[in-house]
């Protein structure tokens, strides 16, 4: 496997997106595809979110996928961080959603907020460890919420 990342912004093509949310379908919890069409999702997320990606050679293998249009409660919204499984370990998660929060600070934004499966200890770790808080839980999803000072 290369090892070489490169990460760039709003890269991937619908096609592209929709590829790799189909190879991390599975790790999702609940998977992906019990609860959105995939390719009208890539379709959403290629259209309206900017989107963090990591790429290794001609492979998309990270996405953080965040709307950060809501102008009047300068809030952001992350829809969807993927990672393909043979990747995880390797900071890339991490990297992607700092990146983020660095775009949506650029941006003015006073919150950055995402919804996660309440058993997903994995990603709840991640978040936490990017400084999200967890709300009250809206079984089976609990809201996160990254509040940033001023937009600062």
């Amino acid at each position: 496997m290369n090892t070489s990342i490169e990460f760039l912004l709003n890269k991937a093509s619908t096609e592209l997106i929709a590829e790799h949310l189909l190879r991390c379908d599975s790790d999702f919890i609940p998977p992906l595809s019990g609860r959105v069409e995939i390719h009208d999702y890539a379709q959403k997320i290629t259209s309206k979110a900017t989107r963090f990606e990591a790429w290794s050679g001609g492979t998309l293998v990270g996405l953080v996928a965040a709307y950060c249009n809501d102008q009047v409660k300068h809030t952001a919204y992350i829809t969807s961080v993927s990672l393909l499984k043979a990747w995880a370990g390797k900071g890339i998660a991490a990297h992607l959603m700092s990146w983020c929060v660095e775009h949506v600070k650029a941006l003015g934004m006073r919150q950055v907020s995402l919804e996660v499966a309440s058993d997903n200890t994995l990603a709840i770790r991640l978040y936490e460890k990017s400084g999200f808080v967890a709300g009250k839980p809206n079984a089976p999803f609990v809201t996160m919420d990254l509040y940033l000072e001023n937009g600062e």
